[in-house]
């Protein structure tokens, strides 16, 4: 399974309020008559519905007026309204090269302008800043990542196939995952880690809106949705992932601090490589093509013409591979390399530096 860009991606919402529901039916009070059995049940159905559909709506209300639409020269994404200052949570690769972008907000009328920032491809996220501020705008609430757990309901928010204000529901599907960003049709082929996974619809223009749970907290900004190459790439119903909210408000935090990213948190081994193929043409391990000097493969011996084959306890076969391997480890930490050098297998200690 691929990660391709949202704007390829359509799929289907899950039906999970009727599931709820379901379960709640099921519920009767012991020893009850038949009769009351009976009427308890039907009563129980419109009020878990109301009830559910009154915690949606109140969500709804409550970030909705948070998620902007960004127009591009080319493009179409979604945003987040960060803060009180006008500073709006994107997608690196809603605003690819750009500098200047139209926002239509909850409360305008008319497109304002707004302003790069910064944009930091290796997480794929970027903040801009609008040139006005206009009355009533209003930043999300940003959820703790670590509290996510697998089954609750989440909201996807933002501008599908130019749909401002669109709303889908799912469930969060898987937490942790590592996802690696095609880099065709402008993606920036980011690697990134910790994704939170939904079966809420992820369709083109969710990217850089919200993925909300029904605290009102944004936990996560809708990213990716899944291909699958057995099927030519077609979309693969139900997948979706977003950034965790927790690493959203590092990158950001940083971002309007200091007007870059100045810790990543992500480990490196300071190389820039290539994927090479053995003789069935299949991915058999990374080039070294250039080695950082100073940094934590020049540290360890390793040089350009090294194949690595493996990094700690994972097997390293492609550039994909490697990136993803990485992601999962801190700036500072221990591991192995492993690597051919003329032939000979060798496998060193590395202290990883930051990307």
């Amino acid at each position: 399974m691929d990660a391709s860009r949202t704007r390829r991606i359509p799929r289907t919402a899950a039906a999970l309020g009727s599931c709820c529901l379901a379960l709640l039916c099921a519920c009767s009070a012991a020893g009850s008559p038949a009769g009351d059995r009976s009427t308890a049940r039907a009563a129980a159905v419109p009020a878990a519905a109301s009830e559910l559909q009154n915690q949606y709506q109140k969500v709804i209300k409550d970030v909705l007026p948070s998620v902007v639409q960004i127009q591009a020269s080319k493009d179409l994404g979604s945003g987040v309204v960060y803060d009180g200052d006008g500073h709006i949570v994107t997608n690196a690769h809603v605003v690819q090269g750009e500098k200047k972008f139209k926002v239509t907000t909850a409360n305008s009328e008319e497109p304002l302008t707004a302003t790069l920032v910064y944009s930091y491809p290796e997480q794929d996220l970027a903040v801009l800043r609008l040139d006005r501020k206009p009355d009533g705008l209003k930043a999300a609430s940003f959820g703790d990542t670590e509290k996510v757990e697998v089954g609750q309901i989440t909201l996807a928010m933002g501008s599908p196939l130019g749909l401002s204000s669109s709303v889908t529901e799912g469930i969060v599907s898987a937490t942790g995952r590592t996802v690696s960003e095609n880099q065709e049709g402008g993606g920036t082929g980011a690697t990134i880690p910790n994704m939170v996974q939904t079966s809420a619809a992820i369709n083109p223009g969710n990217s850089g809106g919200a993925l909300v749970n029904l605290d009102s907290q944004v936990i996560g900004i809708p990213t990716l949705a899944a291909s699958d190459p057995d099927l030519g790439g077609s979309a693969a119903p139900g997948i979706g992932f977003a950034i965790p909210g927790s690493m959203v408000k590092t990158v950001a935090d940083q971002i309007i601090k200091q007007g870059k990213v100045t810790d990543s948190g992500r480990a490196a081994l300071g190389i820039s490589g290539r994927t090479v193929v053995d003789a069935d043409y299949q991915p058999a391990g990374v080039a070294v093509v250039t080695v950082k000097q100073g940094d934590a493969a020049d540290r360890a011996g390793i040089r350009a013409g090294d194949i690595i084959t493996g990094l700690g306890g994972d097997h390293v076969t492609t550039i994909t591979s490697l990136a993803e391997s990485l992601a999962a480890d801190r700036p500072g930490q221990r591991t192995t390399v492993t690597f051919t050098r003329e032939g000979v297998e060798r496998t060193v200690d590395v202290t990883l530096g930051e990307q």
